[in-house]
């Protein structure tokens, strides 16, 4: 099985909703819809046009995982989207490590220093994956101040793009 990582773009988003939905609401019972996420309706404008981007993983024609990036100042950026359906997880197809390389490198090529994230505590495994990329915790007041917060949010990190390999 194959895995190709392409930019996708609003003709993608139906497929980006479905998978995030059902991760977020079916397996981590998380109480929030299409309507709580605008920017999935509008993948183009909203990730793309600010000098972000929004991937795709695809084995052959389906969508089994995402990543966004939000361009928010000159040198920093914000991780969203970062979902793996679960059975495409592991380190066996090495998806969700695969999506984050993908966005690290375009960080970096983008003149960017820093990556910030904010998740939710619940997702213990998320956060240990992030850890294991050199991703440190930091308190909510420590993010820049244009970071684009989720409300439902409650756990954020950092990662010094001039420290990773």
């Amino acid at each position: 099985m194959k895995t190709q990582i392409i930019p996708i773009y609003d003709d993608q988003s139906q497929a980006a909703i479905d998978l995030i939905l059902n991760i977020q609401q079916n397996e981590f019972n998380i109480p929030i819809t299409v309507k709580d996420q605008p920017d999935l309706l509008t993948i183009t404008d909203f990730y793309h046009k600010g000098g972000g981007c929004f991937w795709g993983a695809f084995i052959g024609d389906e969508l089994v995982g995402t990543i966004a990036l939000i361009k928010f100042t000159n040198n920093a950026g914000a991780i969203r989207k970062m979902f793996v359906k679960k059975e495409f997880r592991g380190k066996e197809l090495n998806i969700a490590q695969h999506l984050l390389d993908t966005l690290i490198a375009y960080a970096k090529t983008n003149g960017m220093a820093y990556l910030y994230l904010g998740t939710i505590h619940i997702l213990e495994a998320a956060l240990r994956f992030y850890e294991r990329n050199q991703f440190t915790r930091i308190a909510k007041e420590r993010l820049p101040k244009t970071f684009p917060l989720m409300a439902a949010d409650d756990v954020f990190c950092e990662l010094n793009l001039n420290r990773t390999k």
